[in-house]
């Protein structure tokens, strides 16, 4: 009995040795079509689909779901749906922008998303954003009660027709989208920075120690950036400056290539934070 199941434990092995070999083989000569013209294997998508499933239902077990029934909070819902959402999942009547049409896997019909899934589900996957769907996380451009908002209104999406929803969309910006008040701000968080320097787009022009992202680099490295006496050459090296040169680089010098990519208050706090721990000296 004992010889039988080495003999199992070895076949098992050695096959998943070989798969895993089979998988280096394909990613190493190129075999495995990168094109977004080619969709998935189903056991792809269905893999993808159980990871989503499982994942969000475990992170999204503690989310309390506030009142979602008040007409202003659906009307603004719709606001900021249309002004977000609509240009990649559509609308009724309404057809994704052409972009969202290219896009592998495609973009969900929220209507049957609002179906099979529970708000605090909807709520969690808008604020965090899903990998690898070019769903992006929401919680670094809308607040959370915005993002509630945009719960409330997808709650009544499979309801409208057409001319329901155009009526709904009356052309009104949305409630503000400024994020905390000065009285809510905190300390800046290294741990919350180092997340967010994802969501600005930091990785993709600068190398930053100890964060992954792309590899092809056009701005200079933040390795040290503790330890440098100046910002950008323009101003001294200051946790208030570092926040000021974040939030609006044009303004600190101009014709900077750096953009204005809408860095809130406390994300700054958070970014600088987590810079100052970039220092040559824990080499």
């Amino acid at each position: 009995m004992m010889r039988a199941g080495r003999i199992a434990a070895l076949a098992i092995a050695a096959s998943g040795a070989i798969a895993g070999i089979l998988c280096v083989a394909i990613v190493y000569f190129g075999w495995y079509d990168v094109s977004a013209t080619s969709p998935h294997r189903a056991v792809v998508y269905h893999l993808m689909d159980t990871a989503l499933a499982r994942s969000v239902k475990l992170r999204s077990a503690d989310v309390q779901v506030p009142e979602l029934n008040g007409e202003e909070r659906i009307q603004n819902g719709a606001r900021l749906y249309s002004t977000h959402c609509v240009q990649c999942h559509g609308a009724p009547g309404v057809a994704p922008q052409p972009y969202a049409l290219g896009l592998n896997p495609a973009p969900a019909a929220l209507v049957a998303t609002a179906r099979a899934r529970p708000a605090s589900d909807i709520f969690w996957i808008t604020r965090q954003g899903i990998k690898m769907t070019g769903m992006p996380a929401w919680r670094y451009r809308l607040t959370d009660d915005q993002i509630w908002d945009v719960v409330a209104f997808m709650r009544v999406l499979p309801t409208l027709s057409p001319a329901d929803y155009q009526h709904m969309d009356d052309g009104q910006p949305p409630a503000s989208t400024d994020h905390a008040p000065p009285d809510s701000l905190r300390l800046g968080d290294s741990v919350a920075g180092k997340a967010a320097l994802h969501q600005y787009l930091c990785v993709t022009c600068h190398t930053i120690p100890g964060v992954t992202g792309a590899w092809n680099h056009v701005g200079p490295s933040l390795a040290g950036m503790a330890d440098r006496p100046y910002i950008a050459g323009a101003m001294a090296n200051t946790p208030e400056n570092l926040q000021r040169w974040l939030r609006a680089p044009g303004a600190v010098k101009q014709g900077t290539v750096m953009p204005d990519l809408g860095v809130s208050e406390q994300d700054a706090r958070d970014i600088a934070a987590f810079l100052y721990t970039l220092s040559k000296r824990d080499r």
